[in-house]
């Protein structure tokens, strides 16, 4: 853990220089248009576009490296679910069946579940690079003002805020934490067997809740010795004001939005039927 993941980074990028309610706006049409198309065609466009984004935005691998991994881990585990539970789903949803392979009682994988599943891997594809993009590029602060200027109220604003920017500190904490259990003798490395150092590592996770629980404690006295909360109303540092950029952006995802929802459902479905 010695590189920080999902930690806001100033860097000089394109994706940077936009407000965080541009990015907010971005961000929320984006993953309601990849939730709502089945539409391979709209999917494998706007995934290319994401990966686009991501490029521009200079974002390092190694900030987001062990979450993405992580996300992957639970997207093979969903589709592993999602054959088991509903292993004909496709064949119901494009009306036709071509067995590829029988794996056994009413388990045969079809080509119809394959493109079914496939869609939704894009799905993921397209909305992930995303969401670490929005974490990534936008200061905690500045993402606080933005939800208050969209309507959400200023208490749950930053208590936003402040639960991004305590992902560094939690990682301080278990380093901390961990190089102490190390100095005793409590091996987390590879060279333990896997069963011994899951164990080591749930011994670590005690004293890295209780120093949580503390500094919440101490946060939200010192919030409420300031007075946090008894005005219906606050004024941002770090709000910014749309430039002319920032009124680009959202035009160009309003009109990819209605282009995604025409593409989609001009025949009267949200899937795209390869099968017919």
């Amino acid at each position: 853990m010695k590189a920080k993941m999902l930690t806001f980074t100033n860097q000089d990028s394109p994706v940077h220089r936009l407000t965080g309610a541009t990015k907010l706006i971005v961000f929320t049409v984006w993953s309601v248009s990849a939730m709502v198309t089945y539409d391979t065609r709209c999917l494998l466009v706007m995934l290319l576009i994401s990966l686009a984004i991501f490029r521009i935005s200079r974002v390092r691998f190694q900030d987001y490296a062990f979450v993405l991994y992580f996300i992957l881990l639970f997207f093979l585990l969903n589709h592993l679910a999602i054959f088991i539970f509903s292993p004909l789903e496709g064949t119901r949803i494009y009306g036709a069946r071509h067995d590829l392979l029988h794996l056994g009682g009413r388990y045969t994988l079809t080509a119809e579940q394959l493109f079914y599943q496939f869609n939704i891997a894009l799905k993921y594809a397209v909305v992930i690079p995303m969401a670490l993009l929005f974490l990534l590029t936008t200061d905690p602060s500045e993402f606080a003002a933005s939800l208050n200027r969209v309507g959400v109220n200023y208490k749950i604003a930053y208590s936003v805020s402040l639960a991004l920017r305590y992902i560094p500190d939690i990682q301080r904490d278990y380093e901390n934490i961990s190089f102490s259990a190390q100095a005793r003798g409590i091996d987390i490395s590879r060279k333990e067997k896997l069963p011994r150092r899951l164990k080591n590592i749930v011994s670590i996770l005690m004293p890295l809740i209780l120093s949580s629980i503390e500094r919440i404690e101490k946060i939200s006295t010192a919030m409420e010795l300031r007075g946090f909360g008894s005005n219906r109303k606050r004024t941002w540092y770090s709000a910014r004001p749309f430039a002319r950029n920032d009124y680009v952006v959202v035009a160009l995802i309003l009109g990819m939005a209605v282009a995604v929802t025409v593409i989609t459902f001009y025949d009267g479905s949200r899937f795209y039927n390869i099968f017919k």
